[in-house]
């Protein structure tokens, strides 16, 4: 396995639009394993290919409290979301260090496939449901801080910009 670099809000291939997968095979099982390993190693619960720049529709997940439950998503779609929303603090692996305020739906129901290649749907709620709502995002070329006002998002983008400045000097 092989830990991944995570591209950097506001990096430009944040917002470039995955591709179904075609079929799951060898290459694909190893991007979901070095995915995982990336994941874990940056303390996320959630990680989309957009992210490693590999502009598929691939997408794993693990929020159980021992981190011992890897979600795979391949192909995902949301067959259904609860009317009910949802108003939490989310942060994200490409925006390091910074989380708001975001609403999303209660619930939604999904449907992928698996690292095995098998088609199959569950129901999420809590932080699981906010999870897939925010990594399906990141495969439309969303980040999360678009649902923020414009004020913000421009602070977070300069803080963002400076910081990576102060790291290409260390």
């Amino acid at each position: 396995m092989a830990k991944l670099n995570i591209l950097r809000y506001p990096d430009p291939r944040l917002y470039t639009v995955a591709k179904a997968v075609t079929q799951v095979d060898a290459r694909i099982r190893q991007l979901v394993d070095d995915m995982l390993e990336s994941m874990y190693d940056a303390e996320g619960v959630g990680l989309a290919a957009t992210q490693v720049d590999v502009h598929e529709r691939v997408i794993v997940m693990d929020t159980s409290e021992l981190r011992d439950q890897p979600i795979v998503l391949i192909n995902p779609e949301l067959i259904a979301r609860s009317e009910e929303m949802t108003f939490g603090d989310e942060g994200c692996l490409s925006v390091p260090a910074i989380y708001d305020r975001v609403h999303r739906h209660a619930r939604v129901t999904a449907r992928a496939l698996g690292r095995d290649g098998e088609l199959h749907e569950f129901e999420a709620e809590g932080l699981l449901s906010v999870c897939v709502q925010h990594e399906m995002d990141h495969l439309i070329g969303k980040v999360f801080v678009e649902y923020l006002s414009p004020l913000k998002r421009d602070r977070i983008r300069t803080k963002m910009l400076k910081k990576a400045r102060d790291d290409e000097r260390d």
